[in-house]
């Protein structure tokens, strides 16, 4: 595991900010492997070296996993060079430093996973393991059969065929279109360019589904730490494409 400096660590495991962390270190009240150290440019591998604090040893890094209702106008990254509000931007008052799992582009909204678990977060979005991301979608005009078995078949875009899509829960309104769209592929603002490739313009895309987790009544711009159930079902997700990817390399395939 890559190594870490000192502070970070303890300000990841919620001992206090980073900088009060370092105020800690100086005052000579934490330990490595039972040494003190006051440097602050020490180095830790928190997969083998023992921190404690006051003599209270730190377990190691704790992962959260929350999710948000992205509203749209706000950036799907950690941080942006236009100064544009971000996901991240609502979970700053957490002291582990979270990430958000896959992307919404700006114009649209829904499911945001946030979470400190690389290898989750890994499972999520690597295109290997095909895990489905469901989003509603509105579009103007009526959506022809034509179309629907276009999307659901596959198709050509700039950057190569699609995988086939799986639209349910069709609705029409006065001049649009609702439905469900369901595919496990990620590329930058897929659905939209899927639609437009079939004549369509998207008047709003909102996500709400990633694997297990769902959306469910959480309101546009709140956040909120997983339930014990949620975060379980994600857990088996994880146990599920492990126990896959081990049976793959064991057949050699």
């Amino acid at each position: 595991m890559k190594k870490v400096r000192l502070q970070k660590y303890m300000a990841r495991a919620g001992v206090a900010s980073r900088r009060r962390s370092e105020e800690i270190i100086a005052e000579g009240r934490v330990e490595v492997n039972g040494e003190v150290i006051t440097e602050m440019g020490y180095q830790i591998d928190p997969a083998q070296d023992t921190v404690r604090v006051d003599g209270e040893e730190l377990s190691r890094e704790k992962f959260r996993y929350f999710k948000l209702n992205k509203p749209v106008g706000v950036v799907s990254t950690a941080r942006d060079s236009e100064g544009r509000k971000t996901v991240v931007d609502y979970v700053r008052h957490i002291p582990q430093r979270l990430y958000p799992v896959g992307r919404l582009d700006y114009d649209s909204r829904g499911l945001i996973l946030l979470t400190n678990d690389g290898e989750l977060t890994n499972i999520l979005t690597h295109p290997s393991y095909e895990i489905s991301k469901t989003y509603r979608v509105t579009i103007r005009g009526y959506l022809s059969s034509e179309a629907l078995n276009r999307l659901e078949t596959g198709l050509e875009l700039e950057d190569g065929l699609t995988a086939p899509a799986r639209l349910s829960r069709v609705e029409f309104g006065e001049n649009q279109t609702s439905f469900l769209f369901t595919l496990h592929e990620g590329r930058n603002r897929q659905v939209r360019r899927m639609c437009s490739m079939t004549g369509y313009e998207v008047l709003d895309l909102k996500r709400i589904k990633i694997g297990p987790l769902e959306l469910q009544d959480l309101p546009e711009g709140e956040v909120r730490e997983l339930t014990a159930e949620e975060q379980r079902a994600l857990q088996d997700l994880k146990d599920q494409a492990k126990q896959e990817n081990s049976n793959i390399g064991t057949d050699g395939k």
